[in-house]
C-alpha cells in the first residue's frame, strides 16, 4: 500500500522559516511528480509548487522566489518556505503521481500539516 506522508508543519513568526517533509512509502517503481497544495480555512485548495522527474519545478505566483520544491531523493520531497507570511497560514498536503509499477500511475493525498505564521 502506497502512502505519502507530511511531515516539519508548525507555527512561526512573520519573516520566518519552516521545511515540510513528504515521504511516500511502500511499494512502488518510481515518483512521477509531487506536489504541495495547501488550503486555508474557508478557500479552497490550491497547488503551491510541484516537481517531475526530480527537476521540472512549477510554483505559484503567491510563492515564487520565497518556496523551494525539491526531491531529495527516490521517495522524498521537501518543501522549504522562507520569509513566510500570515497569508500562508493553511493546512499543507503533499501529492504524489507515482509509478506503481512500470505502466501504472497513480495518485495520492497526504493527510496535511498545518502552517501557523502568526506573531
Amino acid at each position: 500500500q502506497v502512502q505519502v506522508v507530511e511531515s516539519g508543519g508548525g507555527l512561526v513568526q512573520p519573516g520566518g522559516s519552516l521545511r515540510l517533509s513528504c515521504a511516500a512509502s511502500g511499494s512502488f517503481y518510481a515518483i512521477y511528480s509531487m506536489a504541495w497544495y495547501r488550503q486555508a480555512s474557508g478557500k479552497e485548495r490550491e497547488l503551491v509548487a510541484s516537481v517531475a522527474h526530480r527537476i521540472t519545478t512549477t510554483y505559484s505566483d503567491a510563492v515564487k522566489g520565497r518556496f523551494t520544491i525539491s526531491q531529495d531523493s527516490d521517495k522524498n520531497v521537501s518543501l522549504q518556505m522562507n520569509n513566510l507570511k500570515p497569508e500562508d497560514t493553511a493546512v499543507y498536503f503533499c501529492y504524489g503521481d507515482i509509478w506503481v509499477t512500470i505502466g501504472t500511475r497513480r495518485t495520492y493525498w497526504g493527510q496535511g500539516t498545518q502552517v501557523t505564521v502568526s506573531s
